[in-house]
């Protein structure tokens, strides 16, 4: 039996394991593994102790008192830090607890540490300029990704079966592919979120967890599943009376493995592709090639144009509290690109941005009336190594004069220095667009020795048809999990 989140959860709940003798099993790993992968940058034993102790029937819950490390972004726990990845912040405390990370609690999960992610998760690799780069478990010359990179090299290292993350635009499933780890992000509205940033990039954002098992996957998420009133977002409820995967025994798959912005693609995310479509047709199910079904060069566009005017809006807060203007030397040089994007931006040109999103979202829906699911890779790539420079010297010192740019100059450079890391994942953002569930399956590994995942996305609120697809895979041995999690 693999040694997941709820086999760790029964050994605690039927007293094999004492709490605090699996605090300390942890702890000898994280003093055994961190230091090379540099993706744990808090640890507060004595705080999870105290909270098992405090926390009444926890052996009741789904997950029975289960250490978990929260991403340091946006999963707050009062009293913990709470940088965001940037020295802004660096000493900052949590004034509140979100209510994600309650839910987490109330679904038996107790917080343990805190792991790495890049400046307000811009990237897509894990290289915060106060914590440094975080390593792959399967090659520490290999980037974990981003933003959840810290989340993902923990779970993928032995050290936590379940992480939480957070994706706004594949910052779960990218790193699930680069460490061969199962990454569901879920529909929009389906997680809580708040007290406070209620929309979450504009809904894009969501957090949810990186794991081993489906099981896992399937008990986090209907546990965690909700409608919270002042939400601005309510999933549908198509699926919500039947808290189990689906048993339909033929699915219409569509799939395509062209990329959406017209770059190259790996023969290896090719490949993954090919052979998920072998195992799907021998279980039955129909696969047919499509034409990639939006816009997508169009769509990341937008995408950015979201991330400029939300970073405006957030420098213009933080200066608030700060009682003087944010400058250039507070922040990474991508950072403050984007800042610089957003304050040139016109509130009409964000307006139609976003209705770009709903168009994408309704080419989606029409796409799932006929197909089921659609397959992509998750990821063009396997993990790029830490050294790569996924800039130039060129753009850095566009982004260093970026104040003195034209709001079309400003997209563009924008757009130059995210194009070599967008070749890496192309496909991940449109689900954070569109709002709809997307689940990466760690199903292929290279001939390299590094994890590439496979993604499918399904119709809003349905869940149930990822993670029953996710199940098909895994009890058909088709998973290539890190080594620790086989045998």
């Amino acid at each position: 039996m693999i040694k997941d989140g709820l086999f760790w959860a029964e050994q605690l709940r039927t007293n094999q394991i004492s709490f605090q003798e699996y605090v300390e099993e942890i702890e000898r790993n994280v003093l055994k593994e961190n230091s090379q992968l540099n993706a744990l940058v808090t640890f507060d034993k004595e705080s999870a102790l105290k909270q098992y102790n405090e926390t009444k029937n926890i052996q009741e819950t789904p997950f029975a008192g289960l250490p978990i490390p929260l991403k340091m972004l946006g999963q707050s726990k009062k009293g913990w830090l709470a940088t965001s990845g940037s020295r802004l912040f660096i000493n900052q405390r949590a004034s509140y607890t979100s209510h994600f990370v309650h839910s987490l609690e109330k679904i038996g999960f107790i917080p343990l540490g805190q792991t790495a992610a890049p400046e307000f998760g811009f990237k897509n690799v894990t290289d915060a300029n106060i914590y440094g780069d975080t390593r792959n478990p399967w090659n520490f010359a290999h980037s974990a990704g981003g933003s959840s990179g810290g989340a993902a090299a923990v779970v993928a290292a032995g050290i936590f079966p379940i992480a939480a993350a957070s994706d706004g635009g594949g910052s779960i499933r990218i790193p699930a592919s680069f460490n061969g780890l199962i990454g569901l992000k879920p529909t929009r509205g389906t997680m809580p979120v708040g007290p406070t940033g209620w929309r979450g990039w504009q809904g894009a954002s969501i957090s949810f967890g990186l794991t081993v098992s489906m099981r896992d996957t399937h008990t986090m998420f209907y546990g965690m599943r909700g409608t919270e009133l002042a939400a601005p977002y309510h999933a549908p409820k198509l699926e919500w009376q039947h808290q189990q995967v689906a048993q339909k025994k033929s699915l219409r798959i569509a799939f395509s493995t062209i990329s959406p912005v017209g770059t190259p693609v790996s023969e290896e995310a090719i490949q993954a592709i090919k052979e998920a479509i072998d195992f799907l047709e021998s279980q039955g199910h129909e696969v047919t090639e499509i034409s990639y079904p939006v816009n997508g060069s169009r769509l990341i566009r937008d995408y950015y144009q979201m991330n400029g005017a939300e970073t405006a809006a957030m420098f213009e807060e933080i200066s608030h509290g700060l009682q003087r203007e944010v400058t250039k030397e507070d922040m990474e040089l991508m950072t403050w690109g984007i800042y610089q994007y957003g304050t040139k931006l016109s509130a009409a040109s964000y307006v139609h941005s976003l209705q770009s999103w709903d168009e994408a979202a309704y080419q989606m829906e029409t796409l799932f009336e006929t197909y089921d699911l659609f397959l992509t890779p998750t990821t063009a790539y396997p993990a790029p190594k830490v050294a790569t420079d996924l800039q130039s010297d060129e753009i850095r010192t566009r982004l260093e004069n970026a104040v003195d740019l034209s709001a079309n100059e400003a997209a563009q450079v924008v757009y130059d220095m995210f194009e070599a890391s967008l070749a890496l994942s192309p496909y991940t953002q449109l689900a954070n667009l569109t709002g709809q569930p997307a689940i990466s399956l760690p199903t292929f590994v290279t001939n390299e020795g590094l994890p590439l995942g496979i993604q499918f996305m399904a119709s809003k609120g349905r869940e149930d048809l990822l993670l029953h697809i996710g199940l098909a895979f895994e009890e058909n041995q088709q998973f290539k999990l890190p080594k620790i999690y086989q045998g």
